[in-house]
């Protein structure tokens, strides 16, 4: 039978030297730290070691304690080392073996370059300890993006999986699951971009020569970040057309990884645009072109979505509609109201030609997301315990007025007399995906007034879209938040209603030292419970019970704190 949270705090501190949890652990060969109080940590000329936590001065340390202390010391005084943690898990207990009940599964976003330039995983000692404290603090798993850039960068159909292998079996030793995004867009650009990775040097030496393979808006400016869907079918890079070139990786990852299918990699998220997301770029941060809560604007000037638009345009019988979309549409940060096409009374959004405008350019988008789920779905579809889910932006600015210019402009054909979500929900039902929704966290009041966000009607919108379609739903954190009223908002948006209506998954946004520290994680460790547990526990015992557990592991977080800001 699982421990309930006071036995296996019980158990954590009454380890003694020798005493193995379960566990046996194989240090790497490092040299040992001198000193009976041990630290990590980089210091500059002067500085003092305000950043780097003193060990617990208690000689009763637990082997695992001992352990990531010297993973931390390895990190600090050797980066570039090759030797990864040797671990076997057996039987150890974890918060994670607490029964579900009727809750959700919590999955954290590991950082965007977890996988280096040169296809080595990043930082492998403090990975290793963050991965250690996730899993005892009840996490279910770990989403990592699985960068086209990185793996496919040396030349078509020649892959580098070293440092997602690596990854992949730290995540088994741990015993933590892993949600595996098939990341096809650039990295750099958008909210929250730490890093830059860019597509594959091969694929943008073709959109260099033909730049009507990037993205276009009105002006001229091309977008960088994925292949426009335009071209979808084209054999355009290198001889392949980009939905060949995503099949072919994708079938590339599946016999890497074969062995850890179904048991490691539980799922694949499958990238369908800039951020990952299924829609258009059509509010890029890059070089301030765009700015919160701008409408954003179309993006369909190549001249392969222009071709598309003029045979649309004739077989609709109005060739005069074929001139690439609006042009009263206004720029991307204007309001609704500061457009003709977009403003509530007499728009165009609402006439003839903004109806056969918007429905064409909504279709291109689900066509390109059937045909990529579509691949996934056939590659997959051998591997029993792998499911494919896909992501959609949580456009939540202007939701409050008539025409959603917002989610309009990102190919989100959702008005207040249509609903764009309930065709993207039975596109993905078809194929047995899950739908992945960002936002949770937000709510109504916490917005600018002004610029109409309504995140929570937002939410029940796809919620309600998603049951009507038969298609399970999962959520995600638009913004980093460690307090506890979006960890409210987010369990309330997850477990609501009955069973049919929970969410099937929630991952987090993201693994970085904030997380470790000791408020935050305290916070998110009784989140990760309640989320699991439901509402059949109250959240003041949920959250007593967490506080006794991260005093008693508080040194091991503090060193995974560390060992992230370090590296």
């Amino acid at each position: 039978m699982a421990l309930n949270l006071p036995q296996k705090i019980g158990a954590l501190t009454t380890i003694t030297p020798g005493d193995h949890v379960g566990t046996t652990v194989r240090k790497p060969s490092i040299a040992p730290m001198s000193g009976a109080n041990m630290r990590c940590g980089i210091l500059a000329s002067g500085e003092t070691e305000a950043l780097t936590p003193p060990l617990s001065p208690c000689p009763c340390r637990s082997p695992i304690r001992t352990d990531l202390a010297v993973a931390c010391q390895a990190l600090t005084t050797d980066r570039t080392a090759e030797t990864s943690p040797d671990v076997q898990v057996q039987e150890q207990k974890h918060l994670s073996e607490v029964p579900k009940g009727e809750g959700v599964p919590v999955y954290v976003m590991l950082p965007l370059d977890t996988v280096k330039p040169d296809g080595s995983l990043n930082r492998k000692k403090a990975m290793y300890v963050s991965l250690m404290g996730l899993k005892n603090a009840g996490v279910k798993g770990v989403m990592v993006d699985v960068w086209w850039g990185l793996v496919e960068k040396d030349g078509p159909t020649v892959y580098n999986w070293n440092g997602y292998t690596e990854l992949m079996e730290m995540a088994k030793q741990v015993g933590l699951k892993v949600q595996a995004v098939m990341s096809f867009h650039q990295c750099g650009g958008n909210v929250g971009d730490s890093v830059t990775i860019p597509l594959p040097r091969w694929a943008v030496e073709e959109m260099e020569k033909d730049p009507d393979l990037c993205y276009s808006d009105q002006w001229g400016r091309r977008n960088y970040e994925y292949v426009s869907l335009g071209c979808d079918t084209l054999p355009v890079l290198k001889g392949r057309s980009p939905v060949q070139c995503y099949a072919d990786f994708m079938r590339a990852f599946r016999d890497q990884f074969a062995s850890y299918l179904g048991n490691t990699i539980i799922e694949i998220q499958v990238g369908m645009g800039p951020a990952g997301e299924l829609r258009y770029p059509s509010y890029p941060e890059l070089n301030g072109t765009w700015k919160f809560p701008g409408i954003g604007a179309f993006q369909c000037y190549d001249k392969y979505m222009r071709s598309s638009l003029q045979a649309a345009a004739l077989e609709t019988g109005k060739p005069e509609w074929d001139h690439s979309g609006p042009t009263d549409a206004g720029g991307y940060n204007n309001w609704p109201e500061d457009t003709d096409f977009f403003r509530k009374e007499g728009g165009g959004w609402n006439g003839q030609y903004g109806e056969f405008f918007l429905s064409w350019y909504s279709q291109m988008l689900l066509d390109h997301g059937e045909r990529i789920v579509s691949a996934a779905s056939s590659i997959f579809s051998d591997r029993p315990g792998v499911k494919i889910s896909v992501k959609v932006a949580g456009i939540h600015w202007h939701y409050g007025t008539r025409s959603h210019a917002a989610e309009l402009t990102a190919g989100y054909y959702n008005t207040r007399f249509r609903d764009g979500y309930l065709p993207i929900a039975r596109m993905l039902a078809r194929h047995g995906a899950v739908f992945n929704f960002t936002c949770l966290e937000m709510r109504d009041c916490e917005q600018p007034a002004d610029a109409c966000c309504r995140p929570e009607a937002l939410v029940k919108q796809v919620a309600s879209a998603a049951k009507e379609a038969g298609v399970r739903l999962a959520g995600e954190n638009a913004l980093p938040r460690y307090d506890e009223t979006a960890h409210e908002q987010v369990l309330n948006a997850a477990t609501s209603g009955d069973a049919d209506d929970k969410m099937v998954a929630f991952t987090y946004l993201r693994l970085n030292p904030e997380l470790f520290k000791y408020e935050n994680w305290k916070k998110f460790v009784a989140f990760v419970e309640q989320m699991r547990k439901g509402k059949a526990q109250s959240r003041e015992v949920v959250e007593r019970e967490a506080e006794l557990f991260v005093q008693a592991t508080s040194p091991f977080v503090q060193e995974a704190g560390v060992a992230l800001m370090s590296a």
